[in-house]
C-alpha cells in the first residue's frame, strides 16, 4: 500500500521543467484550450510556437508567455493554408535550433446541422480544418521527428467526445474528430517503434470555451470564403445543459 502511494505522489508532485530543450507547435493557440495548452507547456520549459488565425490573439499569447520569463513566438495565418504550414514548420525548427519535438494539433471550429440539411460547403470546411490540417502538418514535420537521436517526440491529436459517441447536428464534426483517434493510432504504429514517437488523442468533453457557450450570446467565426459561421449551441448555459455531467458544470 506504502509503495502504491508513493507512487501517486510521484505523479502529483512532479518536478517542474518536464519539457525543458523541447520545441512545441500548438495549432490554434489563440484563445481557449490551445492558448491554456501554450501557458502550460511554457512553464514546464518548452519552447512553444503560437499558432493563430487571428495574429493579434496569437501575438498576445506568445507576448503572456515571454513575460513571465517563458519562450515563445507567434506564428500566424491559416493552418488550413499549406503555404503557412511549410512556413509554420520552418519558423518552428528554427526557434528550436533545428529540432521540434511536440505538435498539438489543436486549431478547430464547428459548424453544425442535422443530416438531411447539411450542406457539401458545411461537410469540406471540417474535412479541411480537422481532417486534412493535422494531416498535413505532421507530413510537413516529419523529417522532425523520424530522427533516430534517441529522443522522445509526441504528436497530440484534439479529439472530442462528439468523434467518440457522435453527437445530434455535428455529423460532419464528430465524422473528422473520430478520424483524428484513427490518424493518432497510426502514427503511434508507423512512427512508435523506430522512432520513438508518441501519438496520443484527447477527446474532450463540455469545455466553456467560445464553440460551447449558448449560441444566443451571437459569437461568430469567419469561413474560408468569408462566410461568418455561427458558433455555440443552441439553449446551453441552463442547468438542465448539465445534467450528463457528474459535477453539474462545464469544464474550465
Amino acid at each position: 500500500m506504502a509503495e502504491r502511494v508513493a507512487q501517486i505522489v510521484s505523479h502529483i508532485t512532479y518536478p517542474k521543467g518536464l519539457l525543458v530543450g523541447q520545441t512545441a507547435i500548438i495549432t490554434g493557440s489563440g484563445q481557449g484550450i490551445g492558448a491554456e495548452a501554450a501557458r502550460l507547456f511554457a512553464r514546464e520549459g518548452a519552447k512553444v510556437v503560437v499558432c493563430d488565425v487571428d495574429s493579434a490573439k496569437a501575438q498576445s499569447v506568445a507576448d503572456k508567455i515571454t513575460s513571465f520569463g517563458g519562450q515563445a513566438i507567434a506564428v500566424a495565418g491559416d493552418i488550413t493554408d499549406k503555404d503557412y504550414i511549410d512556413q509554420l514548420v520552418k519558423r518552428a525548427a528554427e526557434f528550436g535550433g533545428g529540432e521540434i519535438h511536440i505538435i498539438v494539433n489543436n486549431a478547430g471550429y464547428t459548424w453544425d446541422g442535422v443530416v438531411h440539411k447539411m450542406t457539401d460547403k458545411q461537410w469540406a470546411a471540417m474535412s479541411s480544418i480537422h481532417g486534412t490540417a493535422p494531416f498535413q502538418l505532421i507530413r510537413a514535420a516529419a523529417p522532425y521527428f523520424r530522427v533516430k537521436d534517441g529522443k522522445q517526440r509526441n504528436i497530440v491529436g484534439i479529439s472530442s467526445t462528439s468523434g467518440v459517441h457522435g453527437n445530434a447536428g455535428q455529423s460532419n464534426y464528430a465524422f473528422f474528430k473520430a478520424g483524428v483517434v484513427g490518424l493518432m493510432k497510426t502514427i503511434a504504429k508507423e512512427w512508435g517503434p523506430g522512432f520513438n514517437v508518441r501519438a496520443n488523442t484527447v477527446a474532450f468533453g463540455y469545455i466553456e470555451t467560445r464553440l460551447t457557450k449558448a449560441k444566443e450570446d451571437g459569437a461568430f467565426i469567419t469561413g474560408p470564403d468569408g462566410e461568418k459561421i455561427q458558433l455555440g449551441v443552441p439553449g446551453r448555459g441552463g442547468k438542465s445543459s448539465f445534467e450528463d455531467i457528474p459535477l453539474r458544470r462545464p469544464g474550465s
